[in-house]
């Protein structure tokens, strides 16, 4: 039996039209740092900032950027699957991502043909008071999954869980016990899975991810890092912003990353409530209480035209 509020599901196959392209030869190397997540770590190295902006939204950066990481430890071999999980504020989406390693362990993919993704609504932050819901929801992912990838290849195909700001939002108890969840069910989903590789993810990190994906789509990574592009991401609970400096860096906000023989020293702040969805939840309340800050519509108003009078309620 379905459940009522994980209904609505979104199947996507990437429309690119660009052609299978080969990466430069890369070797990630990470710097150990335990305040860190496993694949970043601060830098205290100082850089000058060149502050070149994109806003960008990208729905499938976690799962780009952790493709491209797996490529990397790859064997090489004919046709690969990597599988991830990311669960966003509004939903979780699955993305299996079919991809080539060439000789030289360069991955070669295929946006058009190698990428199948489905969402579904809600978010695993919608089941803090439904132990059996982030199961329930990962089980029709998992279905879908099973059917782009041959099943002789599920027990070598990686499937990561990458949770962000919407379970950030939740105290760490709640979070944990949601993740547990979906760890009993990606143990058995058939594909190779380790506990470690369900999370929820920093919101600095989560801002490296976004940066690395648009510098990769963008063929400025392993190149001068003067030449790369800063980003700032709109999630639904968070936004984050990214880009290289030289300039001297809170720790906190500080990662570094490193590309062949280029390091890149990142500045990476991540801003919780500051999405897409919360502003939007945030404005609705204050125009259903009349509680309005001096100069809220100042910039620019979402507010529709209309003629006559019109009541806003709750629902």
């Amino acid at each position: 039996m379905r459940r009522s509020h994980a209904r609505n599901r979104v199947e996507s196959k990437s429309k690119s039209t660009t052609n299978p392209q080969k990466m430069d030869p890369i070797k990630l190397q990470i710097r150990s740092n335990s305040r860190s997540t496993a694949l970043f770590s601060r830098n205290s190295r100082q850089t000058k900032p060149i502050p070149s902006f994109i806003a960008v939204s990208i729905a499938i950066s976690l799962a780009l950027f952790a493709f491209i990481y797996i490529v990397f430890f790859s064997s090489k071999g004919s046709v690969k699957y990597g599988i991830i999980i990311d669960g966003g504020s509004t939903g979780t989406r699955i993305h299996v991502i079919r991809y080539r390693v060439d000789g030289g362990k360069n991955p070669v993919f295929d946006f058009k043909e190698g990428l199948d993704s489905l969402r579904v609504n809600p978010g695993l932050s919608a089941y803090a008071e439904d132990l059996a819901g982030p199961g329930y929801s990962l089980k029709e992912l998992l279905e879908f999954a099973r059917r782009k990838v041959p099943k002789k290849q599920w027990g070598e195909t990686e499937i990561r869980l990458m949770a962000t700001a919407g379970m950030r939002l939740l105290d760490d108890e709640v979070q944990e016990r949601i993740l547990e969840q979906c760890r009993k069910v990606l143990r058995v989903s058939g594909f190779k899975f380790r506990d470690d590789w369900a999370s929820v993810i920093t919101g600095s990190d989560e801002g490296v991810y976004a940066w690395v994906v648009a510098n990769y789509v963008l063929g400025t990574l392993g190149g001068n890092p003067l030449h790369t592009t800063g980003i700032i991401e709109l999630g639904g609970a968070s936004a984050q912003v990214t880009f290289f400096s030289n300039e001297p860096m809170p720790s906190e906000f500080s990662r570094s990353i490193k590309f062949g023989n280029i390091t890149y020293s990142l500045y990476s702040h991540s801003f919780l409530h500051f999405g897409q969805n919360v502003a939007h939840e945030s404005l609705r309340a204050s125009l259903v209480k009349g509680d309005f800050s001096p100069g809220m519509f100042q910039c620019i108003s979402f507010l529709p035209k209309f003629a006559g009078s019109k009541v806003l309620e709750e629902v």
